[in-house]
């Protein structure tokens, strides 16, 4: 009897113990940084060849590498690929641990295009400092800075775009909806982006490990909190762009199970700018380039082009 009532009294402390350390790898396991890329999913790797083409082309151009330091002391990283005469320029975000080089691919296609690029590692990646990833919330201030760096190196007459893919969609929204954005922003792509942090870890717990949003995004918003500064519930990319005036284009896959198609066809309904929304047929989670790789140029230059005063002639 005595042990059935000492059960009952700590069996809440044991849960919560649990629940907590659940929380704790929880975070530790969607907000840590790593010092690697993981690989691509097998359903990516047949594009490897072609990937690494462009990541071979970016190196051999000889990227400057820019510096910013941050108001909280942290050391960022970007590679700045020069056009030659060019004052159009874009900054593009990499998705959930890749890098700034791990977009060589879209930087290929810009270039081409006539615009200088900067490849920012995002806090928690690459080059840059950060032991916790901020998927958007902090980095929507270093892009702030970073665009504030290419205006005064490109002049004030300067046009520049913003694009990103995965993680980096969310994060160019999210700078979308400031209000100090640069006037010089002429235009805004994001591709595969998620609604809310909220509604991704929320989705993601379900999916991969079939288990409810509560209490576990509760427990780990707080451990962000702690940590980072910021609550999950404030990385709202929706309520960014409800904020937008600039033009939009919003690119999304099909079969995208891992940012569902549902977040883009959300972003796209929320911005308050001229948008245009594109689903690629076919295409999972961050492939919409690798379906047709000259579909997707000429969808976004179609797209950005009224809206910059001269566009490179090969459009």
């Amino acid at each position: 009897m005595k042990k059935s009532r000492l059960f009952g009294a700590t069996a809440p402390l044991l849960l919560t113990a649990g629940t907590l350390a659940a929380a704790e790898k929880l975070y530790t396991y969607a907000f840590k940084r790593i010092n690697y890329v993981p690989d691509a999913s097998d359903a990516m790797q047949k594009y490897a060849t072609d990937y690494y083409r462009h990541v071979d082309w970016v190196a051999s151009q000889r990227p400057a590498v820019w510096h910013l330091d941050t108001a909280d002391d942290q050391h960022l990283a970007a590679l700045w690929l020069e056009h030659p005469h060019s004052k159009q320029a874009v900054i593009i975000g990499h998705g959930y641990k890749g890098t700034g080089i791990t977009m060589s691919n879209y930087a290929h296609m810009f270039y081409d295009l006539g615009f200088s690029v900067l490849l920012p590692d995002d806090r928690g990646h690459g080059q840059s400092d950060g032991t916790y990833i901020s998927f958007g919330w902090l980095d929507r201030l270093d892009y702030l800075k970073w665009l504030q760096k290419m205006v005064h190196y490109l002049g004030t007459d300067c046009e520049l775009l913003l694009f990103g893919t995965s993680m980096g969609g969310a994060t160019v929204s999210l700078v979308a909806g400031e209000p100090t954005l640069p006037q010089q922003v002429k235009a805004i792509v994001e591709d595969c982006g998620y609604t809310s942090l909220d509604d991704e870890l929320s989705y993601l717990i379900h999916e991969l490990f079939h288990l409810p949003k509560r209490p576990l995004v509760p427990l780990a918003s707080f451990i962000n909190y702690r940590r980072l500064g910021f609550f999950i519930s404030a990385v709202d990319v929706e309520a960014a762009l409800h904020r937008n005036q600039r033009p939009l284009l919003v690119i999304h896959g099909q079969k995208d199970v891992y940012v569902p198609t549902w977040m883009g066809q959300q972003n796209f309904a929320a911005s308050a700018g001229p948008k245009a929304l594109w689903l690629v047929p076919n295409a999972i989670h961050a492939e919409s380039y690798w379906v047709d790789p000259q579909a997707y140029r000429d969808h976004i230059a179609k797209f950005i082009q009224p809206y910059f005063s001269a566009m490179h002639a090969s459009v």
